[in-house]
């Protein structure tokens, strides 16, 4: 087993691009080391690896899908046997919905997909690494588990149901978890994004966006980046916002405020 350092050690699901990359990318600047949980260990997946080193942070990946239940805990157990501790949990894996379908021809397929990765591997994935920092005897100035809901949490679309059902879930684990991880010093945070230009927005037709956002819907009249979500779970991951868990993040450039 590798002897444990000062420096805090971090879990990100589907960091190999997009928002878990950013938010990496941000937790290395902060200090963290990374482990990367991936579908894939490709040229992307290198390149997101140099870029950590590059920033001075041990970084290692892990190809896992956490919609099979069985990587768990072995994953959780590689992590500590590589660094002796886990500081912060980021759930940022997830799967859109696919073609874009009314909600009256969803079909189980569909539901599943988007469950079982969504909201059913996040959860027990949450659940295992908890499990793990509970059994962790060792005083850490701060821990965390940030999830990455979304905008869809609160939005209800016809055409993209099963995703707004799961992220809606998943945002009552988070606030679940925060109540349970509380009395233990484990702080949980829901961070819900909205119009962020990644690989998974660029996968359809943003026209209907961007006129939403050049209307002025979305005040700030532009895309969020992935690196503006990287920065606010680099800063929570820090403890920078000690007194707070359970609560929402909104990171859309207001469009929940405008809709108000």
């Amino acid at each position: 087993m590798s002897a444990s350092t000062d420096r805090p050690v971090a879990l990100v699901t589907g960091g190999r691009q997009g928002i878990g990359r950013a938010c990496a990318l941000a937790l290395a600047r902060q200090g963290f080391d990374l482990v990367l949980v991936d579908l894939h260990d490709d040229e992307r997946a290198r390149a997101t690896l140099a870029e950590l080193r590059a920033l001075g942070a041990r970084a290692d990946l892990r190809t896992a899908d956490i919609a099979d239940l069985a990587s768990h805990a072995p994953l959780v157990t590689d992590v500590f046997a590589l660094h002796g501790r886990i500081d912060c949990l980021v759930d940022n894996a997830g799967v859109a919905a696919r073609p874009l379908k009314d909600v009256l021809d969803i079909t189980p397929a569909d539901f599943d997909h988007n469950f079982d990765v969504n909201i059913r591997g996040t959860f027990f994935l949450t659940q295992a690494v908890a499990r793990r920092m509970l059994e962790d005897p060792a005083p850490r100035p701060y821990r965390s588990v940030i999830v990455i809901s979304s905008m869809a949490a609160h939005y209800a679309r016809l055409n993209r149901s099963q995703y707004c059902m799961s992220k809606a879930a998943v945002a009552m684990m988070a606030k679940i978890m925060a109540l349970r991880l509380a009395p233990h010093g484990i702080h949980v945070h829901d961070v819900r994004p909205g119009f962020i230009r990644t690989e998974m927005t660029g996968s359809l037709d943003t026209g209907p966006q961007d006129a939403r956002i050049a209307s002025g819907e979305v005040p700030l009249r532009r895309w969020g980046e992935a690196a503006d979500v990287g920065r606010l779970v680099a800063t929570l991951a820090a403890g920078l916002v000690p007194y707070v868990t359970g609560e929402p993040f909104v990171i859309d450039g207001g469009l929940r405020a405008n809709s108000a």
